[in-house]
């Protein structure tokens, strides 16, 4: 399972290439033969880049969904527009298609944020403006969602 670290200042071309960073790119090493899904994001206004391992994950846990209920299928529907496949050329550059360079409102300056197993695709200023709205709520934000003593294994403070 991948654990992706860092954030990464980068630059898009204006066919929506984007040199991925060395060190991501090292990161990124075991998954680069099988590519990768490109998608845009439940919450906020960037894009969601899948080694297709962990994409294969969650799809599994999809399918488990009742595709009779409607509100599975409506999910599955919105969840799942817009989804491409993607691959790095032989530069090492990944190429954004045009509507989802759209969706993300993604000019020349962007941020590409890891974000666990996966990575964010970001508009420079729209990464920064999440960034400084969140930093108000960020401690009673981890407070309720990490502040759970009953399991604290570790002992994380």
């Amino acid at each position: 399972m991948l654990n992706l670290i860092g954030t990464y200042d980068c630059k898009a071309d204006v066919k929506g290439r984007v040199m991925v960073p060395a060190g991501l790119k090292k990161q990124l090493s075991p998954s680069l033969a099988d590519g990768f899904v490109i998608k845009r994001a439940v919450f906020q206004p960037c894009l969601e880049l899948y080694p297709m391992s962990e994409w294969n994950n969650l799809m599994d846990k999809m399918s488990g969904l009742n595709r009779f209920n409607r509100k599975n299928n409506d999910f599955i529907r919105r969840f799942t527009a817009g989804v491409r496949t993607v691959e790095l050329d032989s530069t090492g550059r990944l190429l954004i298609p045009k509507d989802l360079m759209q969706f993300a409102g993604l000019s020349k300056e962007i941020v590409i944020a890891s974000a666990i197993t996966i990575v964010e695709i970001w508009d420079k200023a729209k990464y920064e403006t999440a960034i400084a709205d969140a930093a108000n709520d960020f401690a009673d934000l981890a407070e309720e969602v990490m502040g759970d003593t009953a399991h604290d294994v570790d002992g994380l403070s």
